[in-house]
């Protein structure tokens, strides 16, 4: 295990030495190019979050028929529909939910549906569950998150764990890993931080010996 440690060691430190070996060898042209274009993509990123606010992105909005889904779907390359009723507890929870992700994730609209209004769209979606919420990328429906199955089975689901599913449709932008729900995720690093706490138990445990007679 030891020697396994000490390569991987070595191969990060050659990697590093590389890489600093690499911007060492960048002159001042080099460097000033890679400057330019870094100012020129923050600038395209500022425009293209403009472009977003002024169709509707950042916020989460109700839209009134199946006519303007598709004129949503057909303005912005990604797409978080909730598909709800009025009678329905668990829409209003998801509808919490999505609030403040649209805040967070400029770059997909989010909007809300009453299925009743869009028999046609909901037939031909097979939406027959309620709360659906439709993810849609580049004018194709690419999955559903049909009721709170996918959310853990309960209805005090995180926002996290919501983003996360929605993330493994590829229509929000995440950073986070795709392959472990974030209730997980918690749970490993809290057994990581206990195991640490564990092996170091013994040689922290001395301040509390009691060494009087």
């Amino acid at each position: 295990m030891e020697q396994i440690i000490h390569q991987v060691a070595q191969n990060m430190e050659k990697q590093l030495d590389n890489e600093i070996g690499r911007l060492d060898a960048l002159d001042n042209s080099d460097l000033e190019a890679i400057r330019q274009q870094r100012i020129a993509e923050m600038k395209q990123r500022a425009k293209q979050k403009q472009e977003w606010l002024a169709i509707g992105h950042g916020e989460y909005t109700e839209i009134d028929n199946e006519k303007e889904f598709f004129t949503v779907c057909n303005k912005s390359d990604n797409v978080v529909c909730h598909f709800y009723r009025n009678d329905t507890p668990r829409c209003r929870i998801v509808d919490m939910h999505l609030k403040l992700l649209a805040k967070k994730h400029i770059e997909t609209r989010f909007v809300k549906l009453d299925a009743e209004r869009a028999p046609f769209l909901t037939g031909r979606l097979k939406i027959h569950v309620i709360p659906t919420i439709g993810l849609v990328k580049t004018n194709k429906t690419k999955d559903f998150i049909v009721g709170f199955t996918d959310l853990g089975g309960r209805d005090d689901f995180s926002t996290e764990m919501l983003e996360w599913r929605i993330a493994r449709a590829d229509v929000i932008e995440y950073s986070g890993d795709l392959l472990v729900p974030p209730t997980e995720a918690k749970k490993q690093r809290a057994l990581q931080i206990q195991s640490k706490k564990t092996i170091r138990g013994p040689a922290d445990s001395d301040s509390d010996l009691d060494f009087s007679d």
